[in-house]
C-alpha cells in the first residue's frame, strides 16, 4: 500500500459521528439475537436541530447578509472585519482575556475547519503532538494525516469525581521529551468532563515552561451544569507559549447547519490559518458569517432555558442507563455527551453498536473513535427530543441485557 493510500485509509469515516448511514446492514451485522425493538429511530451521533432549534433571529440575520450582496459575500479570507471586531469584544468578555479582532481572530468553515487549519499550521512531518485519550476523534486523525508523531496522554475520567482526570505527569514527560503541540478539548468530547482550575493552571505552566503550542477546543464551554466553574486556558499566564482557542455556535446554539466557527489567539498561527484557508475554501461562507451577530446576543433567559432542558435529558437518561448492572457512567459536567462504559457482553463493542442500530433503532458512536482503549464505551449526544431520548436509553438497556455475557 503506497503512502498516500495509507494516509487516506486512516481517515476512515464509516464509524464517525453522523456517517452510520454509509454502513451496509447485511455485511456489518453481527450474529443477532432476538426480535427488533419498537420505537422511533434516535440518532445520538449528533444533536437534533429540530428538537433544539438555532438562536432566534439567526435566519433573519442571514437573510440580511444575503441582501447586502457582495459586501457580505466577499469578505477578507479571515472573515468580515466588522463581525470579527464584534466577536472579539464578546469573546474577550467571555474568556476574561483580550482579543484583537484584526489580528487575533479568524472565522472558519465550522469549528472542524478551524481545527484542521490550526493543526495544519502547527504540525509538520515528525512533529510530536500530545493528545488526550479519550478525546475528539479528529485530533488523532489530523496528527496522523500531517505525519506528526502521536504522544498519548491518558485521562482517567471514571476514576475521579472532579476535574478531567488527565495524567499531568505523563503530560509533563511528553513535553520534556520534545512534544511541540498539545491538542485537547475542554469540556471533553466524549466524556463531558471539565478540566479543573488546578489542571488548567498546570497545563498553562507546563506549556510556558517547555514552549509548547496549545490548541484547545472549547466548543461546549457555555453549556455548563450544576453551577460548574470553567477556567479558560487563555486567561492564564502562558509565557511565550502560543495558544489557539477554538469555539463556535454549532452545538450548544444548534447552528451547525450554517458551518461557521471561530479560532483566536496567537497572531502568528492565525495568520498561517488565513493563508491556508485562502487556498482551501477562500473564506467561511460570506452570507453565513452574518449569523455570528446573534451569537452571545441571545434573548434574555434563552441560554439558561437551553441548559436546563439539556440537564433534564442528561439526568433522565443516566437514571435509565445506570439501571444496567455493571454499566459505568460519570455524570457530565458540561456539553451534551454521555460516554458510558458497558458491562461485559458476548459481542464486541463495535458489534453492539451495530446491533443497537439494527435491532433497536438507536444510533450511537463507538468509543474507539475517541480512544483505542474505549472499545467497551459508546457515546450518546443527548441533545434530542426528551421523550425519544429516554425511550431509546430504555431500549439500549434492554439490548445490554440481551447480549450480556
Amino acid at each position: 500500500m503506497d503512502l498516500l493510500t495509507e494516509k487516506f485509509r486512516k481517515l476512515g469515516t464509516d464509524n464517525a459521528p453522523g456517517q452510520e448511514v454509509r454502513q451496509n446492514n447485511a455485511e456489518d451485522a453481527p450474529a443477532l439475537k432476538g426480535d427488533n425493538l419498537e420505537g422511533p429511530v434516535v440518532d445520538f451521533s449528533h444533536g437534533d436541530v429540530d428538537a433544539f432549534t438555532p438562536i432566534p433571529g439567526s435566519f433573519d440575520v442571514f437573510a440580511d447578509g444575503v441582501k447586502r450582496g457582495a459586501a457580505q459575500a466577499y469578505t477578507e479570507y479571515r472573515g468580515s472585519l466588522e463581525i470579527r471586531q464584534d466577536l472579539a469584544a464578546k469573546l474577550a468578555d467571555f474568556t476574561k482575556a483580550p482579543v484583537a479582532g484584526d489580528e487575533d481572530l479568524i472565522i472558519t468553515s465550522g469549528t472542524q475547519g478551524a481545527l484542521f487549519l490550526a493543526a495544519a499550521s502547527t504540525i509538520a512531518r515528525g512533529t510530536k503532538v500530545a493528545i488526550v485519550q479519550p478525546d475528539y476523534f479528529a485530533n488523532r486523525k489530523l496528527v496522523e494525516f500531517f505525519e506528526g508523531e502521536l504522544v498519548p496522554v491518558p485521562m482517567d475520567y471514571l476514576g475521579t469525581e472532579s476535574g478531567s482526570g488527565i495524567d499531568l505527569n505523563v503530560l509533563e514527560a511528553a513535553f520534556k521529551n520534545g512534544t511541540e503541540v498539545f491538542i485537547f478539548s475542554n469540556p471533553n468530547n466524549p466524556a463531558g468532563v471539565v478540566y479543573s482550575a488546578q489542571e488548567i493552571a498546570s497545563i498553562a505552566q507546563l506549556a510556558a515552561r517547555y514552549s509548547v503550542t496549545v490548541i484547545v477546543d472549547q466548543l461546549y464551554s457555555r453549556l455548563l451544569y450544576d453551577g460548574q466553574q470553567y477556567t479558560h486556558l487563555r486567561a492564564m499566564d502562558m509565557g511565550d507559549a502560543d495558544i489557539v482557542t477554538i469555539i463556535g455556535p454549532s452545538k450548544t446554539e444548534s447552528m451547525s447547519g450554517y458551518r461557521v466557527g471561530v479560532a483566536f489567539g496567537s497572531p502568528k498561527i492565525i495568520s498561517r490559518m488565513e493563508k491556508l484557508q485562502a487556498i482551501v475554501a477562500l473564506r467561511a461562507a460570506g452570507y453565513n458569517q452574518a449569523v455570528l451577530k446573534t451569537w452571545f446576543a441571545e434573548p434574555q433567559g434563552w441560554m439558561l432555558d437551553r441548559t436546563r432542558k439539556h440537564q433534564a435529558i442528561r439526568d433522565d437518561m443516566l437514571e435509565v442507563l445506570r439501571g444496567a448492572e455493571g454499566l459505568q457512567a460519570r455524570t457530565p459536567q458540561a456539553g451534551s455527551y454521555l460516554f458510558p462504559q458497558l458491562p461485559k457482553l458476548t459481542i464486541s463493542g463495535l458489534e453492539f453498536v451495530r446491533a443497537l442500530r439494527l435491532q433497536a433503532g438507536v444510533i450511537v458512536t463507538p468509543g474507539t473513535e475517541f480512544s483505542p482503549h474505549s472499545e467497551s464505551s459508546i457515546r450518546f449526544n443527548f441533545s434530542q427530543d426528551h421523550g425519544n431520548a429516554v425511550r431509546a436509553a430504555e431500549r439500549t438497556v434492554e439490548m445490554i441485557e440481551r447480549y450480556r455475557a
